[in-house]
């Protein structure tokens, strides 16, 4: 997809899928702002860019509304106006969120039915999750996206730019199966995809969402081996996605190839609703 001299924010770029999207975006002629808050891994990740010039990295906190402004500003001054941003930016747990009481849970009811046993075991997650742990998930995976994507807007409406917005959501905001705050917050990022769209239609931007199911990325660290295998069994095409392979899917919503495309959750999870 081209393109060329489009000014492309891509957030939690430093690693996985970000580092895919970005590459993809640069390789596709895009000038690329990679956003983590790594701010050496989000070096990495634009360091084969062909133009050094044109590829940034920056240090954004996307949970922080003064901070997302602040690098906003930095990337027009830079790069120009934002034609496009990815909102990829996202956890999956935190401290106080109750992930290690619901693992130890699962892992104990997954036991029992391998054994035959009815299951006994209730996995609550709700119930060992403290504000704070709430809080931060939902304050990088849904502020992040919000605070970012007004930013986004703000640039291209002062540019009078008919740019593309696409948020990284998850096949879990249909399944509901996962952690709550993580699929709360995914499912959340679509009700802003498509409000949004009908907002800012008549402006020519677009706004769209990815739904990624299992990706190999670092976010399945900590999930338990056998949790993953009962996914990727789950799944027709009989494994999980590569980032390169999402990394595809928004290049193509970022273009104008998807010039028809808005309020869109394109689904790319081999066939499978089971997270």
């Amino acid at each position: 997809m081209q393109l060329a001299g489009r000014v492309a924010v891509v957030t939690g770029a430093g690693q996985g899928m970000g580092r895919a999207i970005a590459q993809r975006l640069a390789a596709g002629g895009a000038k690329v702002a990679a956003l983590d808050l790594n701010f050496e891994q989000a070096q990495e990740s634009v360091a084969g860019c062909a133009d050094p010039s044109v590829c940034m990295a920056y240090a954004c906190n996307v949970s922080d509304s003064n901070a997302v402004n602040e690098t906003f500003a930095a990337v027009e001054s830079t790069l120009g106006p934002v034609s496009i941003l990815v909102n990829n930016a996202g956890i999956g747990r935190a401290p106080g969120d109750g992930s290690d009481q619901m693992y130890e849970l699962m892992g104990k009811r997954n036991e029992e039915m391998a054994n035959g046993e009815e299951p006994k075991t209730h996995v609550d997650h709700i119930v060992f999750m403290e504000d704070e742990g709430w809080r931060d998930v939902m304050g990088v995976n849904l502020d992040g996206a919000f605070y970012c994507t007004r930013a986004a807007v703000r640039s291209m409406v002062n540019a009078d730019i008919k740019g593309s917005i696409i948020s990284i959501s998850s096949t879990a905001a249909q399944s509901g199966e996962g952690p709550v705050h993580y699929v709360t917050s995914k499912a959340a990022i679509v009700g802003l995809t498509r409000a949004l769209a009908r907002e800012l239609g008549s402006r020519g931007i677009r706004i769209n969402a990815v739904a990624p199911g299992p990706t190999n990325t670092p976010i399945m660290n900590g999930i338990p081996e056998q949790w993953i295998k009962d996914m990727e069994a789950a799944i027709p095409l009989g494994r999980m996605a590569e980032p390169n392979e999402i990394a595809d899917a928004v290049s193509w919503l970022a273009s104008d190839a998807s010039s028809m495309c808005t309020g869109s959750v394109l689904v790319a999870n081999g066939g499978s609703y089971f997270f």
